[in-house]
């Protein structure tokens, strides 16, 4: 790399990185909450001040120049540094946290997520967020990448091994129910499967195996509103659970709920971090998690279908 002018900046580096996961700079935008030139002018500052190009502009996707490769595992240490010795500074609660790089699950996109970064934002006037949103095993992938500091996931079970580096908060227990069309009897409809490439898909293909079930089935979807359109229309039956019915509420009146007609299955929910790297802030986010899960979503499912009972909790 030739000498540059001007300066290496945290924001120019965290830019890059996204730039770099994402392969787009429209996604990075997103992804960061800026605009695409915003963007665009600190990819352009930092390759001044390294002398370098670090972008192939001309492919698509964007790809890494051999100076962008070079310069990614630096900067992702030059990140977690930062992060870290925000730490050492005496951040040992809430009060002095200057950004959160937060990951969810889309469950809680309709009311948690939301109700949670509003409470945050009223506490911690100076800090910026960023909310990343995915499949729980990309979210602690990240996680462990230590692109985001506290990510809210299913947990993955025998999926798991992370040999200790983090620390898990434990926020919901739910049962899977069965979701038919109003006044259908599943034993006449095809099933409509979540998708496979997602843990819950797995899961439950996993327990349907186990009790030998084999049910016809056409389709397989990743989207919870999309499966439930379609279990409206009278398309089929599925498999979800009470948060995949509270984020895509408008499809409830037209659709029965009941428990699964076979042995059932459940899935846990946890809040994790790097074991020990943000001291109590996890715990903190935790508890006001399981406040507002409480109140969103166990209170009005439970007030809904009284017989889901115990099923449905806050750990």
């Amino acid at each position: 790399m030739g000498d540059g002018s001007g300066r290496v900046t945290l924001w120019g580096i965290e830019v890059f990185l996204a730039v770099a996961e994402e392969r787009a700079i429209s996604a990075a935008a997103r992804r960061l909450g800026v605009s695409p030139s915003a963007i665009s002018q600190q990819l352009a500052g930092l390759e001044t001040a390294l002398g370098a190009v670090l972008l192939d502009r001309s492919a698509r996707p964007l790809d890494l120049t051999p100076a962008g490769a070079m310069f990614r595992g630096p900067a992702q240490t030059i990140l977690n540094a930062e992060a870290e010795a925000r730490v050492a500074l005496g951040m040992a609660d809430l009060s002095g946290l200057t950004t959160l790089r937060l990951g969810m699950i889309e469950d809680f996109d309709a009311d948690v997520t939301p109700r949670l970064l509003s409470a945050l934002a009223a506490d911690l006037r100076g800090c910026r967020f960023l909310l990343e949103t995915g499949a729980s095993h990309r979210l602690l992938d990240q996680l462990e990448a230590r692109a985001l500091d506290v990510v809210v996931a299913a947990d993955l079970g025998s999926e798991s091994a992370d040999d200790g580096w983090r620390e898990v908060h434990p926020l919901l227990c739910e049962p899977f129910l069965a979701v038919a069309p109003k006044g259908c009897d599943i034993g006449s409809l095809p099933l409509i499967q979540y998708t496979a490439r997602h843990l819950m898909g797995r899961q439950i293909a996993a327990h349907l195996a186990r009790q030998n079930l084999n049910y016809a089935h056409r389709l397989e979807l990743d989207s919870y509103h999309a499966i439930l359109a379609m279990v409206a229309a009278g398309e089929g039956w599925a498999i979800l659970t009470p948060l995949a019915l509270h984020h895509a509420a408008r499809f409830r009146a037209a659709v029965t709920v009941a428990p699964l007609p076979f042995a059932p299955l459940d899935r846990s929910l946890s809040l994790s971090a790097r074991a020990g790297v943000l001291q109590a802030m996890p715990g903190q986010i935790a508890s006001r998690l399981r406040d507002l899960i409480a109140t969103q979503v166990v209170a009005p499912a439970r007030a809904e279908w009284p017989w889901i009972g115990d099923s449905l909790r806050v750990l």
